[in-house]
C-alpha cells in the first residue's frame, strides 16, 4: 500500500518500479484513506484476519487470529479493535506487540505505535480486506498454560477491498488452541515441509521500509507453494504470482524492502507454519526458468522459523476451491512428467456470436458435458481458459501486450443468461466489451471455425433479492448491465429503478438490451457520455423505447433521493467510489470489474 497521505492518487517507488518493469499501464491507486465503510462492514463478517508487524530486527512477521465473525470491529472511526484466545508463548506477531506481559496488562506503545497490516478474510464467502495502521494499545491475559485472550486495538490509516480470485472456500469454526513448539531451527521437519505441500493458501505480510506495511492472501492448488531447497546450507521455497489486479502492492514493499513473513495453517489440525525471509522477485525467463508456466515468482530464503502444533484458534472445513486456480506449476527441476492431464476435463464449445457494437458482444457457449460442470445460478461467473489458444510462451517483456505478461489467459466472465431462457441447461452466455488479448481473440474468431476452451467452473454469488413490494436499485456502468441481465426475469420491473452510464458509441447496446427484456426501458435512466449522440440513429431509437435520457454523467443527486429497499451496483473503480461515497450510510451490494 502507498503511504498514507498518498493513498488516493499516488504509488511508492516500489510498487512503480514493479508496474513499470512489467509494463503496466497506468493505473490509478484505489487505496482508500482511513478505513472505509465496505472496509468496516467485511471487517465484522470476516472470521478470520491475518496480521503482519516488524520485529526488533525489522523482520516481518505473519500470524491469523480468529474463529468466528465479529472478533474484530470498529470501535470508533478508523480504529478497530480484536479480542481472539491465541497462542500467547510461540506467535511471533503476538510477542513482538505486546512482549511477554500475560497479566491483563495495557500496553501501549511510544510514539505513532507499532506497525500494523491486516487482512480480515472471509473464505466461506470468498471476501477479503486489506487494512494497514498503527497499534494503540493491548493486552493480554493467560487463561491457561501457553494460551491467552488478547485484545488489540488499532488506528487503521488506510483500507482496501480485494477481489475474490484464488480463494479456496472454507467453512471457519472456532477452536481452543493446544500450542506446541515443534521445531524453530533449520531445515524444516518433514511435518512442516508436508504441510508446505497439502496448503492451498498463505498469508504474506511485507513492508516498504518503517512507513507502512501490507498483509495479503495467496491462494492456488494444493502444492503451489514449492521447496526449492531443505537443508544445511539453508531453505528456500518458491511461489509463482498469478495474474491478478496488477497493483503489484506486495511485490512493490518487496521491491524496497525484501523481506517477507509468511504464514502456513493447517485447517485440519491447527498447526502453523510461520517464516520470516529474505525475498527475491524474478520476471520472464528467470522466473520461467525457475517454474515452469511462470512469468512472475517469488523466492524466498528462510531466516527464522516457528512450527507450532495445534497453535491455531480455529479450524477449517474443505469447501469449493477457486475456479481460478490452474495446475500446479512444478520447479524445473522437478519430475515434469508428474504433471497430468485431467481426463474429466469439462469443454465448452462456442456456438454463436452476435457482435452488438464495435467493442461488445454477446458469445454462447455449449457445455460439452454438463454432468460434469458445476451447476450454476443467474448472478454468477464462468472460468474459461484460452491458454491452449493464446499462450504463446513467456518472455521477460511484451512491448506488442504488455497486459499479456503473466497472463494464464484464464478469464471469468459474468454470466449473462438465465437456464431456462436458452435452449437448455447445456448453455450459457456471455456478454462482454472488447478490452484484452482474450476478448479481442473472441470477437474476432470466425464462428465456422469450431472453438472450444476448457470450462474451470462457476463462482460468485451476486444475487439480487427482492422480496414481495420491495424496491429495488441497479446501478451499472456498460456491460455491468450484465448479473441484472441473468436475473431479470425474477424481478418485478416496475419496482425496479434501474441507472445505466453508457458510452455514446455503445448506444445499440442499449436498444438490442430494451428489445431482449420488455419493459426495462421504462425502469431505466440512461446516462450517456461522448460526442454529439443526438446525432445518430440510436439516439432516436432510444427516444422511443420508454427510458429516461440523460446527456451527462450519472451524478449525486440522481440517486440519493431513491428511497430503494435494496441497491446492487456493478461499475468500474471510478464509478463504484462515486456512488459509495454518495452512498454513505446506505448497503450497496456491489460486483466490480476487479477479477
Amino acid at each position: 500500500m502507498a503511504a498514507i497521505i498518498e493513498a488516493e492518487t499516488q504509488w511508492h517507488k516500489g510498487e512503480e518500479e514493479m508496474q513499470e518493469w512489467l509494463r503496466v499501464p497506468h493505473l490509478d491507486n484505489p487505496t482508500t484513506p482511513g478505513l472505509s465503510g465496505h472496509a468496516a462492514r467485511q471487517l465484522i463478517s470476516s472470521p478470520l484476519v491475518a496480521l503482519g508487524t516488524l520485529d526488533s530486527e525489522d523482520r516481518p512477521w505473519t500470524t491469523i487470529w480468529g474463529g468466528e465473525a465479529g472478533f474484530s470491529q470498529p470501535v470508533a472511526q478508523s480504529i478497530i479493535g480484536m479480542k481472539a484466545t491465541v497462542d500467547r508463548t510461540f506467535d511471533p506477531v503476538l510477542r513482538t506487540l505486546l512482549g511477554e506481559k500475560a497479566d491483563g496488562e495495557v500496553v501501549r506503545p511510544e510514539g505513532p505505535g507499532k506497525m500494523v497490516s491486516g487482512l480480515g478474510i472471509d473464505l466461506e464467502y470468498r471476501n477479503r480486506v486489506k487494512m494497514a495502521g498503527r497499534m494503540i494499545a493491548g493486552a493480554l491475559s493467560a487463561t491457561e498454560p501457553d494460551i491467552g485472550d488478547v485484545q488489540l486495538v488499532v488506528k487503521i490509516e488506510q483500507s482496501l477491498g480485494n477481489c475474490p480470485k484464488y480463494i479456496n472456500k472454507k467453512h471457519i469454526i472456532p477452536h481452543l488452541p493446544h500450542p506446541t513448539l515443534v521445531s524453530d531451527s533449520l531445515p524444516l521437519p518433514k511435518a512442516a515441509l508436508d504441510l508446505i505441500e497439502k496448503s492451498d493458501l498463505f498469508f504474506i505480510s511485507s513492508s516498504n521500509h518503517e512507513l507502512d506495511m501490507d498483509t495479503n492472501h495467496r491462494g492456488g492448488p494444493q502444492g503451489f507453494v514449492r521447496v526449492l531447497s531443505n537443508d544445511e546450507s539453508g531453505v528456500t521455497i518458491v511461489y509463482p504470482e498469478y495474474s491478478g489486479n496488477r497493483f503489484y502492492q506486495t511485490l512493490g514493499n518487496l521491491r524496497t524492502t525484501p523481506r517477507a513473513g509468511i504464514t502456513f495453517p493447517d485447517f485440519d489440525t491447527g498447526d502453523v507454519l510461520y517464516l520470516t525471509g529474505t525475498t527475491e522477485v524474478l520476471a520472464g525467463k528467470d522466473a520461467s526458468d525457475l517454474i515452469a508456466h511462470t512469468n512472475l515468482a517469488v523466492k524466498i530464503r528462510v531466516d527464522a522459523v516457528r512450527f507450532i502444533s495445534e497453535g491455531l484458534g480455529f479450524r477449517g472445513q474443505e469447501g469449493e476451491r477457486s475456479p481460478y486456480n490452474p495446475p500446479v506449476r512444478f520447479l524445473s527441476n522437478e519430475n515434469k512428467n508428474a504433471v497430468a492431464k485431467n481426463n474429466k476435463q469439462v469443454m465448452a464449445k462456442l456456438i454463436d456470436k452476435k457482435l452488438i457494437t464495435p467493442t461488445i458482444g454477446r458469445f454462447r457457449f455449449h457445455i460439452a458435458d454438463p454432468e460434469k460442470a458445476s451447476k450454476w445460478k443467474p448472478g454468477q461467473y464462468v472460468a474459461l481458459s484460452f491458454e491452449d489458444e493464446l499462450d504463446i510462451g513467456y518472455s521477460h517483456m511484451r512491448d506488442d501486450d504488455p497486459k499479456s505478461l503473466n497472463d494464464d489467459f484464464l478469464r471469468t466472465f459474468t454470466v449473462s443468461s438465465r437456464q431456462d431462457v436458452l435452449d437448455g441447461h447445456d448453455q450459457f452466455e456471455i456478454t462482454i466489451r472488447r478490452v484484452g488479448p482474450v476478448t479481442d481473440f473472441l470477437f474476432r474468431h470466425n464462428i465456422r471455425s469450431e472453438l472450444q476452451v476448457p470450462l474451470q467452473g462457476f463462482g460468485g454469488e451476486f444475487f439480487i433479492q427482492q422480496g414481495e413490494g420491495e424496491k429495488v436499485s441497479f446501478i451499472a456502468g456498460g456491460v455491468g448491465i450484465t448479473p441484472l441481465l441473468a436475473q431479470i426475469y425474477d424481478l418485478d420491473l416496475k419496482r425496479l429503478n434501474f441507472y445505466w452510464t453508457l458510452r455514446a458509441n455503445d448506444l445499440a447496446f442499449a436498444n438490442e438490451i430494451f428489445e431482449r427484456v420488455p419493459g426495462l426501458a421504462e425502469s431505466t435512466k440512461l446516462f450517456v457520455t461522448g460526442k454529439k449522440p443526438e446525432m445518430t440513429d440510436a439516439w432516436k431509437k432510444l427516444t422511443l423505447s420508454g427510458a429516461t435520457l440523460e446527456r451527462r454523467r450519472l451524478g449525486k443527486d440522481d440517486i440519493t433521493g431513491d428511497n430503494a429497499d435494496r441497491w446492487y451496483m456493478c461499475a468500474g473503480p471510478s464509478l463504484k467510489s462515486s456512488v459509495l461515497g454518495w452512498m454513505s450510510g446506505k448497503t450497496v451490494t456491489y460486483e466490480d470489474f476487479n477479477y
